[in-house]
């Protein structure tokens, strides 16, 4: 084993430390505050002296208990975070001292109504269109509304000073991770796509942030100065492939190790759990709040609508990485990405150019040898 492979096996043995360090957390009097998605401002929750934790929901090991009080055809997704909540079974969860979630979809909103009956909740409303003055207003107030709860909740006051100390590390984290997954703009890459994933998962549960962010840099440089005496890790036959869609995580993964046991690649994630969230960073000049609302009302989202600044967003990172062809993945039932998958493939195929997929899933493994044909099939295409 080379150092490099040593560094990702060693993330990978250490994926749960985060659990002891939210624990030490507690014992040390912290207030922890689970969240669900990118939407989420983190440096509020930070200003406040929280930590903010992203919560268990990316995988099928709860969703037969969710299935109890959720209907089957639901988002796996949601029934597996609802799941590992009524099941305790998400150490984060068990923790969090307020729940901070957001109305990005129908059945999440309805979940939350049975989330709060086990955890206090605080639910931001979301608008579904970012592009009128009127909706960048109404976001900026939600955040307020979070602001004025975090310090009811903790007993805390939140000024503009700790909001803005807090943006400039969460920037610092952005760039650090952006240094690092822009490692597979190198032809071949440096990484696999599954290294990049299993980093990005990593981090969100690493929650002394300054010791994180050098982490980050000193694996990002350890692999470029490794690149640069000539180690080549990733064959350079292999196609380049970006992946759209629906959140990444837990059994999902199950995509990226076929395209990668198939003799392709995985250069880019375009999804939130990838760069959607890391592309754009608050501006540190202007207004915290302001700011902070302008950043997160930006994420393309399929939530919104219309929601262009994907289309823009997977043209840039199309070029930037050198893509050989696009698999969009979509989570069953999950119907604002499902729907999006007409506009998404009509542009790849006549804008730019290149081959496309898209594909359903679920979290289970029963579609393993399904996708193996097909994603095999795709790559000998390209």
């Amino acid at each position: 084993m080379n150092e490099i492979d040593g560094i990702f096996q060693e993330l990978m043995e250490n994926k749960r430390k985060g659990v002891m360090e939210i624990k030490r957390a507690k014992e040390e009097g912290k207030k922890v505050v689970g969240t669900y998605c990118v939407f989420t401002p983190y440096e509020v929750i930070s200003a406040a002296g929280a930590i903010p934790a992203s919560l268990c929901s990316k995988n099928d090991e709860t969703i037969s208990d969710a299935e109890k009080h959720l209907p089957r055809n639901l988002c796996p997704l949601i029934k597996s975070s609802y799941g590992y909540a009524m099941t305790d079974k998400c150490p984060y969860f068990y923790f969090s001292d307020l729940i901070v979630a957001e109305t990005t979809c129908d059945g999440k909103k309805k979940m939350y109504e049975l989330l709060k009956r086990m955890k206090p909740m605080h639910v931001m409303q979301l608008p579904q269109s970012s592009y009128r003055n009127e909706d960048l207003d109404m976001w900026k107030s939600e955040i307020i509304y979070l602001k004025k709860r975090l310090e009811k909740e903790f007993n805390v006051k939140i000024t503009e000073e700790k909001i803005l100390s807090e943006i400039k590390l969460k920037n610092k984290e952005r760039k650090a991770l952006k240094e690092f997954y822009s490692l597979a703009k190198l032809d071949p890459p440096p990484i696999y796509g599954e290294e990049i994933q299993l980093l990005l998962n990593t981090i969100k549960t690493s929650f002394d942030k300054p010791k994180a962010i050098k982490k980050i840099r000193n694996i990002t440089d350890k692999i470029r100065k490794s690149y640069e005496n000539g180690e080549r890790r990733v064959e350079k036959h292999r196609p380049r492939i970006l992946i759209t869609g629906c959140p990444m995580g837990g059994a999902v993964e199950k995509i990226i190790k076929i395209i990668e046991e198939n003799d392709g690649v995985v250069v880019c994630f375009e999804n939130c759990s990838g760069v959607k969230e890391k592309e754009e960073l608050v501006d540190e000049n202007k207004n915290p709040i302001d700011a902070i609302a302008e950043k997160y009302l930006n994420i393309p989202c399929s939530c919104m609508s219309p929601n262009d600044s994907r289309l823009k967003l997977l043209s840039s990172l199309i070029d930037e990485y050198k893509v050989d062809g696009v698999v969009d993945v979509i989570l069953q039932a999950c119907h604002t990405y499902n729907v999006e998958t007409f506009l998404v493939k009509e542009f790849i195929k006549k804008e730019k150019n290149i081959p496309y997929m898209n594909i359903e899933t679920d979290y289970s493994q029963n579609d393993i040898g399904q996708l193996s044909t097909r994603i095999s099939a795709f790559l000998e295409m390209i």
